[in-house]
Formats: C-alpha cells, structure tokens, sequence
C-alpha cells in the first residue's frame, strides 16, 4: 500500500525526490565508483543541504514576497538600518547604532563605486538581501525538522511557515527583528537537539552572540535553551571556557571596535539598549500596554488563523518539543513585563510555533484539505493586504520627493516639511538628494522631567499656533508641505494665506488614528507670479 502524506501539499517535494532517485539509479549503474560514500548523496543536486529546485524555489518565492510588501510597517525599519547604512556611506545627515547597519552600509558603498547608487537600487537591493537570508532560514528550519521527524512532517512545517502572514509581511522588512528571527533560525539548524544531525556549539553559539550584537533582546527566546544546553552537557566547564566564552568575547569585541570607528569613542551599544528599553523601561515614551496585551492580543494576531493549529499541536508533539512550547510562553511572559509593546517584538517565537502547527496539520485525517485551504487562504488575504494597501502612502510619497530632487529645475531652492508623527516616512535612504529636509522631532526624555514635551507633542497641541510661531519674523517657508489628511482642516488658513496648493494625494489606511490620517497629502507653495498665470 502507498503511505499517505497528507494530502497535495507533498506532491511537490515527492516528485523532486522521485527524480533525483531515478539518476541516481541510473548512474550506479555505470560504475561501483558511484557507490563510494562521497559520492552516494542521494539528491540529484544539492545547494544549502538540500534540493536545488527547492531552495530555488524558495528564493523565488522570497523575492516576490518582497516585491509583494510596499508598505510600511515601523519607523525602524529604516531608522535603524536603511538610514544610518546611508549616512555611513554618503554622510547625510542622522545617525543610530552601527552593527546591524553594516551590512547594509556594504551594499550602499558597493553600489556607490560601481556608479549604480541610484534611489531605487538603495531602496530594493537590501530588501532583496533580507529576502535571502529569511529564504535560507526557511530552508533550515526545513532541513531541521526533516532531521528531527520525517520529511513528511517537515513539510507541514514548511507549509506552516511559508503561509504565514506575519512572516511574509516581515521577513523582507529592514528590521533587526527579522535579522534576529533568521539569525534564531539558522542557530537552531545547529542547537544539541535529540535527533539532530547538524549539531555544532561554536556554530549556534556564534549566531546567538550576533544575534544579540545586532539586537540585545535576541537573548531573551534563548535563555531557556542556553539552559538546557549547559543543564544537558557533561563537560560544562570546557563548554563555557573553550566555547561560550571565546564567542562572545570575539563578537563583543568585534561590535565595540565597529561603534568606536562610527561614533568616534568607545560605546557599549548593547549595554545602552538593555538600560533604555529594559533597566529603565523608557520604550513606554513610544507607548505602552497592559501585561497581559501579548496574551490577548499580540501573539493571537502574530499566529493569526495558525492559532488554533498551534494549540492543537502542543498537546500531539513529542516531550522533546517541550522546550521549544517553554521558549514562547519565557518570551511573551518576559516581553509582558516591559510597558512598550509591539508586535515585531515577539517575531523572534515564531518559527518555534511553525514547529507544533505542522505537527497539527500532520495528524489532521478527515478535515486536511478543508483545514489547509482554509489556513492558506486567510493568510494570503491578509499578506497581500497588508503588504500592498495597508499603511502605504509615507511610502508613496517618497517617490514624490525623488520627482521633486531630480526633476525639478529649482530644486536648489527647494524644501521639505514633514507636518507627521516624527519617522512617518523615510527619509534620505528613499530620496538619496542633498533635498533640506526636515521632520518633528521626538527624542525620548533622559532628564527624568515630568512636565517633557518633544517637538511632535507641542504641533499637535495646536498646530496651527505653532506654524505661525516657526515661520514668524519672515523665516524662509518650506516649498513643499506633507501632512496627514486629517491636519488640512486645522492649519487650511496657514496654507491659504501662504499660498500652498495641493498637489499630490496617496492613499494610507483604511483605519486612520488620532494623528495618522487615510491620506498623505503634499502641499507646495505657489508664487504670485505662477498663480496669476494659473
């Protein structure tokens, strides 16, 4: 009898690995030289550990992904990476911490001397970085399970992970979240797992340390397995001396080394976030939620309709898998105890969650197919959604600005002011033009005052009073003005007495908020002389 595998969803995997058995036959055949170890693989083709029509088709499926997210998502998906790279390189106004940046900075100065920096390659060509590394990630989490169980319950996996909306709304993003998230993955491709083929400490140990370098949080899923590890191993002191040790000590050193050439002093970037963020909990400036916000709302929307699979898969996974269910409730429970809360913020656990919602799909009998379409389905909906409508006009509206740098013939007069919640929009990463740029300031408070207010704040107490206030006493006034819709109609009679005119609208949101309207709008001031002629 055939082994059933599920349903369709293998079909695909099946008739790779049927192929590359059928020329593998055929070739041992020839010679009993094929049938050395070396050279008996198995796989008619192999790249990263597995098929090449698999991995290539998971880059493929990376990079549309990629060309599939055009909105925005977070300021630090540019303001912690895509900025400072561009400062590092081309010197334009900014700055924040420099590891992660790095890389990006790489790719700019490449560009930059083989004469291709133009905007659009500096927007898409690290985006397109960041989609391959998650599409090695993806395979290793593949490639870990197929390890661990079977190539059938590693496929589910698979599924699970490549469906999810949350991952195809991240995992292309600029974020050091999703830097965390691959850099997580990879590591468990080499963590001492029961089972795991792939084990190797000073491997995983490095991916964590960089991880951490990149984003100090990142230690947070892997305390509990750091645990386990030292808990399981023998010799507990020659893991700390000859391989703990030695990693940290060449990744930190390697990390104060890139900051004191940036910032020009010695500064222990990491140390300065876990103060800020965790020590004192100043994230709340940006906002904060109840305890319980990622039980009740963050990790249900992050899992979205894998939910239900996920709690079904914690109770049919084998006891092994019990670290991975300890590692995502340590996270949430220790992300719960900080006031500032996002959803990014708890990306890091996903994968894990991947891991007890294929083993759900894997035990599905009757209801597969239903189970499987619909989990596809509900996902996709809301990837595209979010990925192409939703909070997309700061993003749009930058490629007004680039318009605006190199087409127009005045541009050495021209200017720009950013009436937003400060970091909306991009900035000089998306429009790569000496174009004199501002945006409302809001530098979190480190005095301690209870009374502090930042420049976004005192606008949006009364934005009209404070355009009159700035441009009094005939200060030079901005040419161009970007404003959420939801502004015009408080500040009309400073653009009506200024000469400003509409002359550009981009969709944003279907749900606007208090300060972030349904539209962006773009106001530039007309001269006299051109109105009269209008």
């Amino acid at each position: 009898m055939e082994r059933d595998d599920g349903g369709g969803g293998g079909l695909f995997f099946r008739g790779l690995q049927n192929r590359c058995h059928e020329k593998t036959k055929l070739r041992t055949r020839k010679s009993t030289l094929y049938l050395s170890p070396q050279k008996s693989t198995g796989r008619c083709g192999d790249l990263l550990g597995e098929n090449i029509y698999l991995v290539l088709f998971i880059i493929a499926l990376r990079i549309c992904n990629c060309f599939l997210v055009q909105t925005s998502f977070v300021p630090d998906e540019y303001w912690q990476s895509l900025e400072v790279a561009h400062h590092m390189v081309f010197k334009y106004p900014l700055l924040r911490g420099y590891t992660y940046p790095l890389i990006f900075a790489s790719i700019y100065k490449i560009l930059h001397l083989l004469g291709k920096d133009s905007v659009h390659l500096l927007i898409w060509i690290p985006r397109l970085a960041q989609a391959f590394l998650s599409a090695i990630a993806d395979l290793r989490l593949y490639s870990l399970m197929k390890q661990l169980e079977n190539q059938q319950v590693a496929r589910w996996v698979f599924f699970c992970q490549l469906c999810s909306w949350f991952t195809w709304y991240c995992c292309t993003r600029t974020l050091t979240n999703t830097m965390e998230t691959v850099l997580t993955i990879i590591a468990l491709f080499y963590y001492p797992l029961e089972g795991s083929k792939s084990m190797n400490s000073v491997k995983y140990s490095s991916l964590v340390a960089l991880a951490f370098i990149i984003r100090p949080t990142a230690i947070i899923p892997w305390i509990p397995l750091l645990f386990r590890h030292f808990w399981q191993e023998q010799r507990k002191l020659d893991l700390i001396l000859h391989q703990f040790l030695p990693v940290g000590f060449v990744t930190l050193s390697l990390s104060l080394i890139i900051d004191r050439i940036f910032f020009g002093q010695w500064t222990l970037v990491q140390y300065n976030f876990l103060k800020f963020n965790v020590l004192q909990d100043l994230g709340s400036f940006y906002g904060s939620h109840p305890w319980h916000w990622y039980f009740s709302q963050g990790f249900p929307a992050v899992l979205g309709t894998h939910l239900p699979f996920f709690i079904h898969g914690c109770f049919l996974a084998p006891k092994r898998y019990r670290i991975f269910l300890v590692t995502v409730l340590w996270t949430l429970l220790v992300y719960s105890m900080l006031s500032h809360k996002e959803f990014r913020f708890i990306y890091p656990v996903l994968p894990f969650c991947m891991v007890f919602c294929g083993y759900s799909l894997n035990n599905l009998k009757t209801w597969k197919k239903p189970a499987l379409s619909f989990l596809f389905l509900s996902n996709m909906l809301l990837a595209l959604y979010t990925g192409l409508v939703h909070q997309r006009g700061t993003l749009d509206v930058m490629t007004n600005i680039q318009e605006l740098s190199y087409n127009n013939t005045n541009v050495s007069s021209a200017s720009v002011l950013m009436m937003m919640p400060c970091h909306s929009t991009p900035y000089y990463s998306h429009v790569h033009y000496p174009l004199p740029m501002r945006f409302l300031q809001c530098p979190p408070d480190l005095t301690g005052k209870t009374d502090y207010l930042v420049e976004a704040d005192m606008f949006y107490l009364n934005p009209l009073k404070w355009l009159y206030m700035e441009f009094q006493n005939d200060s030079p006034l901005p040419t161009h003005l970007i404003i959420f819709s939801i502004l015009e109609e408080e500040i009309s009679p400073f653009l009506i007495s200024n000469n400003y005119e509409r002359t550009a609208v981009f969709f944003h949101t279907h749900f606007p908020e208090s300060r972030t309207g349904s539209h962006v709008y773009v106001y530039e001031r007309k001269l006299k002389g051109k109105l009269n002629q209008r």
